[in-house]
């Protein structure tokens, strides 16, 4: 025996009894044995250290890294010689029977041991460990796949007839079905062909994914600095055995695994046999940009300040400073309130608009200052749908779609309008339950039964209505209630079940020449710094500020939480008609508490005060009067932004104009509450 796998032997035994892996595997032989059943091959899972084995021993490091799958053999015999020495199967009898998994914990941190599918060329012909990582856009069902097998020999004289485990095929990374069992395999004695013993055939689960370089947001965002250009291909991923289901359609994973090329008749597919997933968490910035600090700093001495001047000067690369605030605030707490968690708050906006061209703009580039920002093209789908495996198998592929690959992100659908029956009633079941169901036929797939399979949705939708186009397309009702829009194009509960509508109509006569300059301006010469604020407030700064305040974990103050169950309360009780009842949502609740805690988010606060509270009500008040009509609030139909904000005197105006507002608020509650009592802070 070569001297110097017999020395890397032993590492094997020392490093598996130093890493608590010898024990692992006593207990796996265990359950094999007290199965009392003869198997092809029985299956083992270890775990790897690459830094503690080149610790040990660097040949036999350097032989796992580079040489994954004879590395594989030395630990088979390890394993297969512990086995025998301690009588821990007893129905095993060849090492062939023995397959072994090895399973890295990580790689190097160096570029040769990273396989990027936008980089050229692509190496798979090495088969050896690589670390990838990408983002899940199609996940096949899990089916079976042949783990190994036993043939016996036809020729009755041979010794391979007997019934032993001497001829076994087992699966290797990258091998398709036929490379294990097929029925052309001769015997290596006397050449006669071999048969499988059906018997002794061990299968497993594999589950074929496709995922893509993580740079293919950049190229569905609608608006992009970036100017470089990249090529971006899909690459499969082969998930086996304890894998299967770890992944999630939409989710960005690390994986590690070895490379290899299928053959599917006269097509090849490069793909990657994982043998560990991880997700992929990016930390966000843990600060924000100078300017922004003493921009908060400046405004200190009021909770409602600084955010009016953040939407005041954002996106002035876009529109003039000063335009479309109560928008522009509405985006800023839209983006804020992204996250990839379950269960988290949402704030999807519609806006009714008279210039779509000025919003569509506005919306685009709102979209890049998030990592997941996508705009759906309508040539695709918006939600998941089904079709067949690529790769021959005849099973069905769940593709991802536009709102899936947004997952903690902003999904822009565009204009409502421009979408048939079935489409926006398929989006209002997704705003009501953040869940889609994707129905598998399996008839049509090679399945027994049919399956529904359930996506969850975890994205902040956009959209707008133009109403200039949408008036040209139905005749508008009369007998409207005072402050009501006519929104009967698209379906009542849609409307409701977007957590704002925002009315946009086109800047007034003194407005109007600022913002026509300014799109002149920017004809002429794009990259054009218009403003003076544009240089003091990047989009970069927007894009780590807005990274930053997401990340906030944020609290309801009872004062705030107070106020908001209380104009809640008062809010169903005032909005209601014989027929109908109350015409606020049920989901009107949780808008409040989602805008409060985007509010205490976008003013960097842990803790939702009741000014936080205020701007939300004044926000879904302004809202729910488009929707409904006027209500005993009677708010004004800017609420939030009254009048201009030009210089500290006007900040002043507006903050005294919203203590004016809470004490209004009060009033209504108190009035209309039912045994609501807030206490009134006469000052």
């Amino acid at each position: 025996m070569d001297p110097e796998i017999q020395n890397m032997r032993e590492v094997v035994l020392v490093y598996l009894d130093r890493s608590g892996g010898l024990q692992k595997f006593v207990r796996d032989c265990k359950k094999y044995n007290d199965s009392k059943q003869s198997y092809a091959v029985y299956r083992f899972i270890i775990s790897i250290n690459p830094s503690d084995i080149a610790e040990l021993d660097a040949t036999l490091g350097n032989y796992i890294l580079h040489n994954p799958l004879q590395a594989a053999q030395i630990f088979q015999s390890v394993c297969f010689i512990a086995i025998k020495t301690l009588s821990l199967i007893e129905q095993l009898q060849t090492e062939a029977q023995i397959s072994v998994l090895l399973k890295p914990t990580h790689l190097p941190p160096l570029p040769s041991y990273v396989l990027s599918l936008s980089a050229y060329p692509f190496n798979y012909t090495s088969q050896r460990f690589y670390m990838s990582e990408g983002i899940v856009i199609a996940m096949g069902i899990v089916t079976k796949y042949t783990q190994g097998a036993r043939f016996l020999c036809i020729e009755e004289t041979c010794p391979f007839s007997e019934g032993r485990f001497r001829c076994i095929r087992v699966h290797c990374p990258g091998a398709t079905e036929s490379a294990t069992v097929r029925t052309d395999f001769v015997c290596s004695l006397c050449s006669s062909p071999l048969q499988e013993d059906m018997k002794f055939r061990v299968l497993g689960d594999k589950q074929i994914v496709e995922m893509i370089d993580a740079k293919v947001l950049d190229a569905l965002k609608g608006y992009s600095t970036d100017t470089s250009h990249f090529r971006i291909q899909t690459f499969t991923v082969f998930l086996r055995d304890e894998l299967a289901n770890k992944m999630t359609i939409g989710n960005h994973y690390r994986i590690i695994g070895i490379p290899a090329c299928v053959q599917n008749g006269l097509q090849a597919t490069a793909c990657i046999e994982v043998n560990s997933v991880q997700l992929y968490k990016p930390n966000g910035p843990s600060f924000v940009s100078d300017n922004f600090k003493y921009l908060l700093s400046l405004t200190s001495g009021s909770c409602w300040r600084f955010t009016a001047v953040l939407a005041n000067i954002f996106a002035s690369q876009i529109v003039p400073p000063g335009t479309y605030n109560t928008l522009k605030l509405a985006i800023l707490l839209s983006l804020v309130q992204t996250c990839e968690k379950e269960n988290t708050d949402y704030l999807d906006l519609l806006i009714v608009t008279s210039d779509a061209l000025v919003i569509d703009r506005l919306l685009n580039y709102s979209l890049c200052l998030l990592p997941r920002g996508i705009r759906h093209p309508p040539s695709s789908e918006i939600f998941p749908s089904v079709s067949k495996d690529k790769h021959g198998t005849g099973s069905a592929s769940i593709q991802a779609c536009s709102a899936v690959l947004a997952k903690g992100g902003i999904c822009y659908i565009g204009d409502l309008c421009s979408y048939k029956k079935d489409k926006l009633e398929l989006l209002q079941s997704v705003l009501e339950s953040r869940a889609t169901t994707v129905f598998i036929p399996g008839k049509k797939y090679g399945e027994e039964a049919d399956q529904q399979v359930t996506i969850s949705v975890q994205t902040n939708f956009w959209s707008f209505v133009d109403v200039d186009s949408s008036s040209k397309k139905h005749t508008q009702k009369e007998n409207f209630l005072i402050g009501q829009m006519d929104m009967s194009l698209i379906p009542v509960n849609l409307v409701d079940d977007f957590g704002l509508l925002i009315y946009n109509e086109f800047p007034s006569c003194r407005l109007s020449s600022p913002l026509v300059h300014h799109i002149l301006k920017k004809a002429i010469n794009p990259e054009a710094m218009l403003y003076k604020v544009s240089q003091q407030f990047r989009t970069q700064d927007y894009e780590e500020f807005i990274l930053f305040a997401r990340n906030l974990h944020v609290e309801l103050s009872s004062e705030a939480e107070n106020l908001i169950q209380g104009y809640y309360l008062a809010s169903r009780r005032v909005r209601r008609d014989s027929i109908h009842g109350s015409t606020l949502s049920a989901s009107a609740l949780k808008i409040l508490i989602s805008l409060s805690k985007a509010h205490a988010k976008l003013s960097l606060r842990q803790t939702v005060r009741e000014e936080d509270a205020l701007i939300a009500i004044l926000l879904l008040e302004s809202s729910l009067t488009l929707k409904h009509g006027t209500s005993a609030l009677c708010v004004a139909p800017n609420p939030v932004f009254p009048f201009d904000l030009s210089d500290e005197n006007s900040l002043q105006q507006r903050d005294i104009y919203l203590m004016q507002c809470h004490h209004q608020l009060l009033k209504f509650i108190a009035a209309y509450g039912p045994g609501i009592h807030i206490s009134t802070n006469e000052e």
